[in-house]
């Protein structure tokens, strides 16, 4: 990479994505100066996922991730708190922690030595006084993520100090998103390890497909699912029924609605699961979510804008962390009700392993179609062409009485343009808000 220059990849971006055309340049999957200034306008400014509340539950515990590709250690604190920090020693740049998890007093630098609390304070230089008379700790303290929030388990990092709350951020996105977290009074709980896979592929491929693409899988997976499906219940009706939803901050998300889901359940992970789902857990969902989000939903997928993504139903939930422009760093573990019983939280996590993990039936067919679009985008005119990303446009509408938001079909791309327009109006203004206004949300603050 050389000769970057911030305004003109700016003014070329605001070329690569017309919203009202429907279209794409492929250039935004490759171009390492695009990819460059994501990193510093989109994953610098957004709020981003760090962990679930039980993958730390106790005071010491860790987990070591990464915003963007900036790394940092999320951990709980002696008074139940959490907070984040860069993982970077502040005397010559070394990597802190280098453990991906466990459980700690502090964090020691390899390197020289220098020591740092849960909280990412500076508490102890070797030689300080000989060799420095005195270190002004709080000064040389690990760099903190300013931002935290905590929503239903879930826990998110900011580094822009005047971002929006975090509940702001979401919009009606939280209204989707509460399916995958509050179907239990007892909330949701982290089972097994993180899985963690290297994809060759941009992370915008599957950012998007899980904010916006039903249409794939009539397609990438329907040979497994035929043999996942118990006999003869595949039905392509199925696809008739169901919305997607787009976001003016990014986030979308798509599903259908009644016929099908114990279908899809047991070929998705399992018969005990779409037992669990439909019978044993099914009263508890309706009365905290109703019955369009506790009842009739299902096969949904969704992208909380820009890279924390997940299936409700399924339960896999997964990160696309980016690496370069031709490269992401999957993780993804499965999240079940916490009250569950071991046995339906055992079959949910083999069901998720068996289809959608590094070795599952319909991630490898994911993954592949995402390998082989970055592969094609190697050669000169490939790189130089337009996609199509305008399924939909025009027809959707925000009157559906049971479903907040902008919403059309479920087989579109509305929320796929609701995706770019985000990423194109952070990498394009890097004075944008977070949120935009919108005549929609003038009038509701209007009306407060």
């Amino acid at each position: 990479m050389t000769g970057f220059d911030a305004a003109t990849v700016r003014d070329n971006a605001t070329r690569i994505f017309d919203k009202d055309a429907g279209t794409i340049e492929a250039s935004a999957y490759v171009d390492p100066d695009i990819y460059r200034l994501e990193l510093d306008t989109i994953f610098r400014r957004s709020w981003l996922f760090l962990a679930h509340e039980t993958q730390i539950p106790n005071p010491g515990d860790f987990l070591a991730t990464y915003m963007g590709e900036d790394p940092v250690v999320v951990a709980r604190q002696k008074d139940g708190e959490v907070k984040a920090f860069l993982n970077q020693c502040r005397h010559r740049g070394m990597r802190l922690c280098r453990s991906d998890a466990g459980k700690a007093s502090n964090f020691t630098c390899v390197y020289h030595g220098w020591v740092y609390g849960l909280g990412g304070e500076l508490v102890n230089v070797p030689l300080e006084e000989p060799a420095y008379g005195t270190v002004d700790r709080a000064a040389w303290s690990a760099r903190p993520v300013p931002r935290i929030a905590r929503y239903k388990g879930l826990i998110f990092g900011c580094w822009d100090e005047n971002a929006p709350d975090f509940v702001d951020y979401l919009g009606d996105a939280a209204f989707y998103l509460d399916i995958l977290l509050d179907r239990s009074p007892a909330g949701t709980e982290a089972i097994g390890g993180i899985h963690k896979w290297v994809i060759p592929c941009n992370w915008k491929f599957a950012a998007e497909q899980f904010a916006a693409d039903s249409y794939h899988a009539l397609f990438a997976h329907l040979s497994a699912a035929a043999v996942t499906m118990p006999d003869g219940s595949y039905s392509a009706d199925w696809g008739g029924n169901g919305f997607q939803f787009t976001s003016d901050r990014g986030h979308g998300t798509g599903f259908l609605l009644d016929a099908g889901r114990r279908e899809m359940l047991t070929a998705f992970v399992g018969p005990e699961v779409a037992r669990y789902a439909m019978e044993e857990g099914m009263d508890s969902a309706v009365e905290r979510l109703g019955v369009a989000r506790g009842q009739r939903i299902h096969a949904q997928h969704m992208t909380i804008f820009p890279n924390f993504s997940f299936l409700p139903s399924v339960n896999t939930v997964r990160v696309w962390h980016p690496k370069g422009p031709n490269e992401i760093e999957v993780w993804a573990w499965s999240l079940v009700d916490a009250d569950a019983s071991d046995a339906v939280k055992e079959a949910y996590r083999v069901g998720g392993l068996r289809s959608f993990s590094a070795s599952g039936i319909f991630e490898q067919e994911d993954g592949e179609n995402w390998v082989e679009i970055q592969r094609c985008l190697q050669g000169p005119v490939a790189r130089d062409t337009t996609f199509h990303v305008g399924m939909g446009l025009g027809r959707s509408s925000i009157d559906d009485p049971d479903f907040p938001g902008e919403l059309g079909w479920v087989f579109s791309e509305v929320a796929a343009r609701g995706f770019y327009s985000q990423w194109q109006r952070l990498l394009t203004d890097p004075d944008a808000p977070l949120i935009p206004s919108t005549r929609r949300e003038e009038a509701r603050h209007a009306a407060e």
